[in-house]
């Protein structure tokens, strides 16, 4: 019988790489509904926890995700944050303080620091001189004690790592091979929606897996070089995208089938026949997103305990950056997707549309408002503008409707010059101008002349067409691209819902996705409490950009017509 042990995930951790090779069994819907309950019950690390707390240990955990709460009873936390552990009796929700105050937390929002004699340490460091005869031992002693803790860590990502390839593969044979058997149950797009690329993800980790087996060193874990695996696999990383961007419906595909009773059955009978640890599906297909979240902790803590002079220091550093620059890219595709869905429903609602659509070269809102357009006879034009990436969007308002917009052109940003105007004459244009400037054709002669009501708007538009062209520049760098199936899809689904929409305001501020709120038949451990926002769970880092403020105006400007 392979030894195991339980994980901080509460997961069972194997002690060698899971084998590749599948079981073949398959089974009737009354097999399934027929199996024995066995499984591990999970609840060890729990009880590991308060045994720690009652000695007198302080217990550290780090934030897996931004944790952001207007209840005043919950601890709000930042991604990366060190929240000491006071009291774990709840599998759910945990007692801990920060550097704010102490309060109630969210346990699948965090991970236990895995060398928790750390703060330890440093309290008791304080406390005076060490004797000039002991300093050598105690060098000793802190060297041993440093290579002591690269050895928890190493330890702690080839654990994880492992688990985490048993629990892909629970998914991939116990969930999706018997799903594709009962062909009444489920079509192949209700499976593609719920399991999204999870099989390729599968083989990319097994592959993964071993290159990381062939550098850990077993006698001494604490000289295993591990960082050349994350920079030799970090573009196959970027196919958790896919997944992490799909998660959202899959929830929701899963949430409506779960109301049934036949599919709560069906699904935990699945898991009993794999013998899964007791977790509901929805928590088994969290593990993806959980995981390339817990990679720059788990790298970043590696580093701490990483000294200069180690072989893999230079590598672990890389890996490090690589990582964070993979969940950040993925966080901000999704921010993207999110985007795009907006801009469509927008442009459904402008009247007399004309031209490509938004989508064609643009993903995101960057500021609107209202411009006075001056023309070089001297008229001036008030009208609604759009600043998109790539493009600014011109928009007339109806004179009696005045939530009415419609089309009037648009610029191309990638060919125009900013220039700031002085207020008093222009001499170009022979006018007395105040807030103004201008956008200048780099390749015509074409110029457009602007002017805000206010100085502070004016500002506002300055800084927004700097910000812009850096965040064009900072697309191209990242490698961000939508696919144009999914512009696509954004703009069939906002014409689609625009032929349903009453004469009431369109509001773009986008729905929070369906909490987690299945039911299967055991349900002992909720991976993500129900009330907490989709959106959070993909929360890794602080954003880079922080969401426009100028979606809120839409309900004002473009409603949905019939």
């Amino acid at each position: 019988m392979r030894a195991s042990n339980i994980s901080s995930d509460g997961g069972t951790e194997s002690s060698a790489l899971v084998d590749d090779n599948g079981s073949e069994e398959d089974y009737s819907y009354e097999d399934l509904c027929q199996a024995n309950p066995r499984y591990l019950q999970p609840g060890g690390e729990q009880l590991a926890i308060n045994e720690l707390i009652s000695d007198g240990s302080v217990v550290c955990a780090e934030a897996l995700w931004d944790h952001v709460t207007m209840d005043d009873q919950e601890l709000g936390f930042k991604a990366g944050d060190v929240i000491q552990v006071l009291e774990a009796s709840n599998k759910d929700w945990w007692w801990g303080r920060n550097e704010d105050k102490e309060a109630w937390f969210p346990a699948s929002f965090v991970r236990l620091r895995v060398n928790q004699e750390e703060l330890s340490e440093n309290s008791s460091s304080s406390q005076g001189e060490e004797p000039e005869e002991d300093a050598g031992r105690s060098r000793h002693k802190h060297s041993e004690s440093k290579h002591q803790m690269r050895t928890n860590v190493i330890q702690e990502i080839m654990n994880t790592e492992r688990v985490y390839i048993k629990h892909l593969k629970d998914i991939c044979e116990g969930y999706i091979r018997q799903c594709r058997k009962h062909t009444g149950m489920f079509t192949v797009a209700q499976l593609a929606t719920i399991f999204g690329n999870i099989e390729d993800i599968y083989k990319f980790q097994r592959k993964f897996l071993k290159d990381l087996e062939k550098q850990y060193n077993k006698e001494e874990p604490h000289l295993s070089e591990i960082g050349s695996c994350f920079l030799q696999h970090q573009e196959g990383f970027a196919i958790y995208s896919e997944y992490c961007n799909n998660h959202p419906g899959a929830c929701a595909e899963l949430s409506s089938l779960m109301k049934q009773g036949r599919y709560r059955h069906f699904f935990e009978a699945c898991r009993l026949l794999q013998q899964m640890i007791d977790i509901a599906i929805d928590g088994f297909l969290l593990t993806p997103v959980q995981k390339i979240c817990k990679y720059p902790l788990q790298l970043a803590e590696l580093l701490k305990y990483t000294t200069q002079e180690h072989s893999d220091y230079n590598n672990i550093k890389a890996a490090y950056e690589a990582m964070k620059n993979v969940a950040c890219l993925i966080n901000e595709r999704k921010r993207k997707l999110e985007s795009i869905d907006k801009i469509a429903r927008w442009q459904v609602s402008i009247v007399g549309w004309e031209g490509l659509d938004i989508l064609d070269r643009s993903s995101e809102l960057i500021h609107s408002g209202e411009l006075t357009r001056i023309t070089k006879q001297g008229k001036s034009q008030q009208r609604t503008f759009f600043l998109f990436d790539h493009q600014l969007v011109s928009c007339k308002k109806d004179l009696l409707r005045r939530d009415m917009l419609y089309y009037r052109g648009r610029m191309d940003m990638d060919d125009m010059q900013l220039v700031d105007l002085e207020d008093g004459r222009d001499k170009d244009w022979n006018l007395n101008v105040k807030n103004a400037f201008k956008l200048v054709s780099k390749t015509t002669d074409e110029v457009h002349l602007f002017c805000a009501k206010k100085q502070e708007d004016k500002a506002r538009w300055l800084q927004a067409c700097r910000d812009e062209r850096r965040r064009v520049q900072e697309d191209r760098e990242m490698g961000m691209e939508i696919s144009e199936n999914q512009k696509k899809l954004a703009m069939l689904n906002a014409q689609k819902a625009g032929h349903g929409k009453s004469k009431a305001g369109y509001s773009a501020c986008p729905a929070a996705p369906p909490p987690q709120s299945l039911h299967p038949v055991h349900q002992r451990h909720v991976t993500v409490p129900a009330s907490v926002p989709q959106q959070q769970v993909f929360a890794l880092a602080e954003p880079r950009r922080k969401p426009s403020l100028f979606w809120h105006t839409f309900n004002k400007l473009t409603p949905f017509r019939k």
